[in-house]
């Protein structure tokens, strides 16, 4: 069961390291983490893509997580309307023969070349994971070099009203 997890943390020293040591001790997969800073000087946003086996696990992580030195709120925001992205950077083989092609192919996906060189092309594209995936199978035949994802980063869309016997947000 894939789970969406985002928390505020005071931005110091070994936060991150204590927060992925509590899923690691656990034996929670990871699947990404994003890190950044927040419109608050002093204050990260992290956002935590996890497995977990059921919705007792997952409420057990949320939990804890809020016991941790240093985190400020916790949301599983997996229910909830959220935007949601990612950012990859692929290395393509591209002989000059079919860079045209492969221009053709990522432009649906609003993808844009950020580097050329006489053998490949470098593709950046953002979006939703599966929006992502699909680019990356698209391109394979081609013969990828190399992938770079930052993962999912996500918040909540605008203002959210949560009914009274559910977990799931409504947009107002």
């Amino acid at each position: 069961m894939r789970r969406i997890i985002t928390m505020t943390v005071n931005n110091r020293p070994g936060v991150l390291n204590r927060i992925t040591g509590l899923f690691t001790k656990r034996h929670y997969n990871i699947e990404s983490i994003t890190v950044g800073h927040t419109e608050i000087e002093g204050v990260s946003r992290m956002t935590f893509v996890v497995n977990v086996d059921d919705e007792r696990t997952a409420e057990q992580i949320i939990k804890q997580l809020n016991k941790q030195i240093d985190v400020l709120k916790v949301n599983d925001i997996t229910d909830q309307a959220i935007v949601a992205r990612e950012l990859a950077l692929i290395k393509v083989a591209a002989p000059p023969a079919v860079r045209q092609e492969i221009y053709t192919l990522i432009e649906p996906f609003r993808a844009s070349i950020v580097d050329v060189s006489k053998d490949s092309l470098v593709i950046q594209v953002t979006g939703e994971p599966e929006k992502v995936e699909a680019l990356i199978e698209l391109l394979r035949p081609y013969g990828i070099k190399e992938v770079a994802r930052t993962g999912t980063t996500a918040f909540t869309r605008g203002a959210q009203k949560a009914t009274t016997n559910q977990k799931t947000a409504f947009i107002i």
